[in-house]
């Protein structure tokens, strides 16, 4: 799971790795600090793939695409399987374009 510094917090981590879920999280400054500071109690840092890290925004900018689709960002379909359809639709023709 790729995620941003905002989501890496303590129960985030704890709960993805339970589920056996490898994270690409990385550690905030401030946590960085509190960690530091408390000396060899403060833990390891947990592991970070720069690499796979930068990867993250290729996935947020075909996020923002498709929110450029106002029905999709407003989601005014009430059925699930029609909004499905225009989020294909859209992702389509996203990937015609490029």
């Amino acid at each position: 799971m790729l995620g941003d510094k905002a989501y890496s917090s303590r129960a985030n981590r704890t709960m993805l790795r339970k589920r056996r879920i490898q994270t690409v999280i990385p550690e905030p400054a401030d946590q960085q600090a509190n960690r530091q500071r408390k000396g060899s109690r403060g833990g390891r840092p947990p592991n970070f793939d720069a690499d796979l890290y930068k990867q993250r925004n290729v996935v947020e900018r075909s996020f923002a695409l498709l929110k450029q689709w106002r029905a999709l960002a407003t989601r005014y379909d009430k059925h699930a399987t029609i909004y499905r359809g225009a989020a294909v639709i859209a992702a389509i023709l996203t990937w015609l374009r490029s």
